[in-house]
């Protein structure tokens, strides 16, 4: 500013400060013991005036270690997202495996669609629920009830000549109500979809997705069905197990009735098996882990053929898998029995 004289002079702002002790320094002073005007220590900044944080004032954030947790969160977020796993060195995809670790049990995410493939997910043959050309309007309408399906594939003599499939709204605007016509069924068939069991459901959920389908059969390389795969079945590798109101409740997939000792559905997935009980099954030369996926298959493979109701098939390990239920054609229910009991 320009005093009376006229010269200029520098005008100093008054800032009070609080001190150590409590005392507020004004007019810019500088308590005492403060480092030389133009230094910055403790707070104190160019210009003699210091600023001196209270004993129970919190240090400010930094700017970048509030980015890094940020970071960190999200990070987290789309690990479990995409079905990695969260490590001290940072996130690694959870396809990483660790040496002498039973396989890890498989996650629902959206990787699923490019790493799992038609045949990791669809029901196998034998449980496909499907009706002949040749059936009958009461014996249809049964199925429907019985089953609580909506979509049935439609076959000629045997399942690996499928004609189409059969909707329940199609019938029951048909036939359904007050309706009178003559019951034929070729009138009511859509076509099916096919597809290779080598596709990724990626894949098939985009070409669903486009033809505006809910429902594929599976076909081998000699043009026989293999299986059957539902839009359902391929979110459900995504986002986990879709419930409605006409699911019944399923027999869990195995029990522990001792230690060591499981009764288990031949149906029970191999890896989600070995995890759950820290045993590994594949490790033998003898056992071809790339040609099985479930308990059945794997003593189908130890026994070289269908071991018949009450057998006992013993594995190289020293593992013991008794067949509780079965029929000419496959296995249904074992009672496993491990040679050295894990840690459970």
């Amino acid at each position: 500013m320009v005093d009376s004289t006229g010269r200029t002079t520098a005008t100093t702002a008054s800032i009070a400060v609080p001190s150590p002790t409590g005392a507020s320094t004004a007019s810019g002073s500088v308590p005492k013991g403060a480092p030389p005007t133009g230094q910055v220590a403790n707070g104190q900044v160019p210009g003699g005036q210091a600023i001196v944080p209270r004993p129970d004032t919190a240090p400010a954030t930094d700017p970048d270690t509030a980015s890094d947790d940020a970071g960190a969160q999200r990070g987290s977020w789309l690990a479990r997202l995409f079905g990695a796993d969260r490590t001290e060195n940072g996130v690694s995809t959870s396809s990483d495996s660790q040496q002498n670790q039973a396989p890890a049990i498989r996650r629902h995410s959206l990787l699923n669609l490019r790493n799992m493939r038609v045949e990791d997910v669809a029901i196998p043959k034998v449980e496909i629920v499907a009706v002949p050309t040749t059936i009958t309007q009461d014996d249809l309408v049964a199925v429907f009830r019985d089953t609580g399906m909506t979509r049935l594939p439609v076959y000629d003599e045997t399942l690996d000549s499928p004609k189409g499939l059969v909707h329940l709204k199609d019938f029951a605007l048909k036939h359904g109500w007050n309706g009178h016509s003559d019951f034929v069924l070729s009138d009511l068939l859509r076509p099916l979809l096919f597809v290779p069991p080598s596709m990724p459901i990626g894949v098939l959920l985009q070409k669903m997705q486009s033809e505006r389908r809910h429902m594929a059969l599976v076909i081998d390389e000699y043009g026989g069905v293999d299986g059957l795969v539902t839009i359902e079945d391929l979110i459900e590798q995504v986002i986990g197990e879709i419930e409605d109101e006409h699911d019944v409740e399923e027999d869990a997939l195995w029990t522990r009735e001792a230690a060591g000792s499981y009764l288990a559905l031949a149906k029970a997935p191999l890896e989600d098996f070995e995890a759950a009980t820290s045993v590994n099954l594949t490790e033998d030369d003898s056992v071809d882990e790339e040609e099985i996926d479930t308990l059945g298959g794997l003593v189908f493979m130890l026994a070289g053929r269908v071991p018949a109701r009450g057998e006992v098939v013993v594995h190289p390990a020293g593992h013991e898998f008794e067949v509780v239920d079965a029929d000419p054609r496959r296995i249904k229910r074992l009672r496993v029995r491990l040679g050295a009991h894990p840690a459970e």
